[in-house]
């Protein structure tokens, strides 16, 4: 006679994971549990889950570090414990970041001493950083107009359409007035010239973006500082810049260091850059530097000491790791000025390689410029049929993630695909992604148009008329499209990931 036995609820440290009930039972979503579950089976059922998530290396979305090296991975890990705020228990890794300043405002030739201390600080990224230059623009411009007696219940920032969302965010949890300069076609950064026009006596600063996300173009900061130079002459206002570096911070100085937008220009008062993007570091990490200890009011810094001695601290939040602190450190000693240049040399040319090969195929207008982060932006040159959307979407079949987007107002009616190249994707993967893309577009051609599929039979002209000629019935429509879609899920479901 058979036996047969459920398995144990409660032994379950001689079964693997998979022949456990846990799997035989949904995560948690909204409560926690009970009970507890063997360390094993937590780990492989997220592990598990988490393979659904998209490759990082192939996420060219984003402008944040995907690799970095074994031994800088090593540092990571034993720092993970470590609270960065516990200054004085951890004072080692307090200097390690005092050194990231130093290194990071003598590369934007903040006017220093060679051995004179530079004023800056470690955020969690290039959003904290902008939050903290911009209370320092607002404070100082209050206490100015305090002491002159002046209203200073209305600051503003006078911004292009084109900053990221951290800007806004500034803007509305600050109540300071966001006055953006609009783009247009052809031109999707600020231009200085209406950016001054908009500088009133109410204005904090001007920000102006060095690598924009949309197309990764550096703005004029120069002749921004000079328009405002000239305005401030005629006003008797000292309105200043603060420069958005966050993606462009650690390209220009070794792409193209004789393009002035940092210190050298006397309006510029404050920098932020991430270290997280082009500072070659995994997501965690920023900066933000200041020309002088004048540019930062006293009155936002707080000094604490029940962590066992008088710290002074400049951030929106407390707690935090040291981990990307000691990575940028080791970054920057491991690189030097030579390691940094041969990285952003090499992702320059891989974005000529994907730039060249895109407009060999005919299909694409090139949005991006070759100065500026080494990316390349481009949209369908006719998109009667499909559009960028689309193409985005398909790509994820073969593992791509690339992001299709409408620009800002007023160019709201440009669509873009943008890839961003960083350090590991190399020309053999920009010319797959080439491959890819053709392969992509050759599929859509044999695609019934997008508007006929949403439509329902509400075609664009050339559809008309290419329907018109055969004068198909609702049901031999209905067939086709279903043929066709029958086709796709085929191949896809045939075909690898690369």
């Amino acid at each position: 006679m058979a036996l047969s036995k459920t398995a144990s609820q409660t032994d379950v440290s001689i079964h693997s994971t998979f022949a456990s009930r846990y799997v035989r039972t949904s995560l948690p979503r909204f409560r926690m549990p009970e009970e507890s579950i063997p360390k094993e089976a937590a780990y492989q059922i997220i592990n598990d889950e988490l393979m659904l998530d998209g490759n990082p290396r192939l996420n060219l979305a984003s402008f944040v570090t995907t690799w970095m090296e074994p031994e800088c991975d090593k540092l990571i890990m034993a720092a993970a414990n470590k609270n960065y705020v516990d200054m004085d228990e951890y004072p080692v890794t307090t200097e390690l970041q005092n050194r990231c300043v130093n290194m990071i405002a003598h590369l934007f030739n903040a006017p220093l001493g060679e051995s004179e201390a530079a004023v800056g600080v470690g955020t969690v990224g290039s959003s904290e950083a902008i939050m903290l230059a911009g209370l320092a623009f607002k404070r100082k411009w209050q206490n100015k107009r305090k002491a002159e007696g002046k209203p200073f219940d209305k600051p503003n920032i006078v911004t292009g359409a084109n900053v990221q969302v951290c800007w806004e965010k500034f803007a509305r949890y600050f109540e300071v007035e966001l006055k953006e300069v609009k783009l247009r076609d052809g031109y999707y950064v600020m231009d200085p010239e209406k950016a001054v026009e908009l500088v009133d006596e109410n204005t904090i600063c001007v920000a102006a973006i060095l690598g924009s996300t949309l197309n990764g173009e550096f703005e004029d900061v120069k002749k921004l500082n000079e328009l405002l130079t000239k305005k401030n002459q005629e006003t008797g206002w000292d309105t200043p810049i603060h420069v958005d570096a966050a993606s462009g911070g650690f390209i220009a100085p070794f792409l193209y260091p004789e393009l002035e937008w940092d210190f050298r220009l006397p309006l510029v008062k404050s920098i932020n850059v991430s270290g997280h993007k082009y500072g070659l570091v995994y997501a965690g990490i920023g900066w933000c530097i200041w020309r002088s200890k004048e540019d930062l009011p006293d009155e936002l810094i707080f000094h604490i000491n029940y962590l066992g001695a008088d710290q002074p601290t400049f951030t929106l939040n407390f707690s935090k790791g040291s981990s990307q602190v000691i990575a940028q450190y080791y970054q920057l000693i491991r690189l030097g000025y030579e390691g940094y240049k041969n990285i952003m040399e090499n992702c320059r040319e891989n974005a000529t390689v994907l730039k060249q090969g895109l407009e060999r195929t005919g299909r694409f207008d090139i949005v991006s410029k070759d100065d500026g982060v080494p990316l390349v932006a481009f949209s369908l040159k006719d998109r009667s049929r499909h559009d960028e959307f689309e193409v985005s979407d398909f790509l994820r079949r073969f593992g791509w993630i690339v992001p299709a987007y409408t620009m800002p107002p007023d160019a709201q009616h440009i669509t873009v695909l943008r890839v961003v190249i960083r350090e590991d994707f190399s020309r053999t993967l920009a010319e797959r992604l080439v491959y890819d893309i053709e392969k992509v577009l050759h599929e859509l051609d044999a695609l019934p148009p997008k508007q006929l599929l949403q439509n329902g039979g509400a075609t664009t002209t050339a559809a008309a008329a290419m329907l018109a000629a055969k004068k198909p019935s609702a049901e031999d429509l209905q067939r086709s499209v279903t043929e066709h879609w029958r086709k796709f899920v085929l191949a896809k479901k045939t075909n690898g990931v690369c």
